[in-house]
């Protein structure tokens, strides 16, 4: 593909979703954006996800920066300007801080001193990604270190045309990649990465559309039920769900509820035999049971 052009952008856009195989989850973000110093040069950088009820990460992936500096942004937020108009703005909308505050007054703020100048940054480009079925925030910051080198426009375009392309190559590596792992998925299931409080941390856009549709009522940005006990299927408003622990997260499947379904689990076993090809005899042998359950559960 990227033969096919030769605009930079467009070809970073490929090797984002083109990488999505080829790069773990753990390692996509620093590898996403290590590849965006290509597009736009940068010394350091932030990816951080997380909840915006609560307008914290529950990811943070950082270059050339410590991983510290995420409790010093999250401290700092209602005093940041820029944080301030990105979260009233449109989504994935660069913005740099001198939009926002001049350099004489940035430079002199406690929020410089204190938040920027002890990692060395000098100046800073962000753009925010809010999913509001999900709840799922993304935000990605470049920096420099040299303050005679501000973002100019044409890098906040590309960055504008990157960033949609960011958060949902992230996605397509997580599912991607669980995929591989956990195999006994129901046919037509969508999947949904939550917490133990049932908070989203990944959700495939089939997986919020079934609650959409099945849940009308439900407007918040987590699971509409308590996470299903492991091991079982929990039917309700036309939707099965199932769920499988993954790390600390929990990976809730969720389709629609068939015929199958609807039987019990000695009865799916039945089936299960009977349409392998078993006779009544051969089936009950194989579950155990007298030919004559068979047939009545048949």
């Amino acid at each position: 593909m990227d033969n096919e052009t030769t605009d930079p952008v467009d070809r970073a856009i490929a090797r984002l979703y083109r990488s999505v195989v080829a790069v773990s989850p753990r390692d996509y973000r620093e590898w996403a954006l290590n590849s965006l110093k290509k597009i736009i040069p940068h010394d350091l950088a932030i990816w951080g996800s997380g909840n915006w009820e609560e307008r914290r990460f529950h990811t943070l992936t950082t270059t050339g920066v410590a991983p510290e500096i995420q409790q010093v942004l999250e401290s700092t937020a209602d005093e940041n300007p820029l944080i301030q108009k990105l979260i009233a703005s449109p989504p994935d909308q660069p913005m740099t801080m001198e939009s926002v505050m001049p350099d004489r007054e940035f430079y002199r703020s406690r929020l410089y001193k204190t938040t920027f100048a002890p990692y060395g940054i000098e100046r800073l480009m962000s753009t925010l990604h809010h999913d509001r079925r999900s709840g799922l925030y993304s935000l990605v910051s470049l920096y420099r270190s040299d303050r005679e080198k501000p973002f100019s426009a044409q890098e906040q375009a590309a960055q504008r045309r990157l960033t949609y392309h960011l958060f949902h190559g992230i996605s397509h590596s997580f599912f991607i990649h669980l995929a591989r792992t956990l195999r006994d998925r129901p046919p037509g299931a969508a999947a949904a990465a939550v917490d133990s409080a049932g908070r989203y941390h990944e959700a495939q856009p089939p997986f919020l559309d079934a609650i959409d549709r099945h849940f009308p009522q439900h407007a918040g940005t987590h699971l509409p039920l308590p996470i299903p006990p492991l091991g079982e299927t929990i039917q309700t408003n036309g939707l099965c769900f199932r769920s499988e622990p993954i790390g600390v997260l929990h990976i809730i499947y969720c389709w629609a509820m068939g015929p199958l379904d609807r039987l019990t689990a000695r009865e799916r076993e039945i089936v299960g035999a009977v349409v392998h090809g078993l006779s009544f005899k051969q089936a009950a042998r194989k579950i155990g049971v007298a030919p004559s359950t068979v047939a009545n559960h048949l």
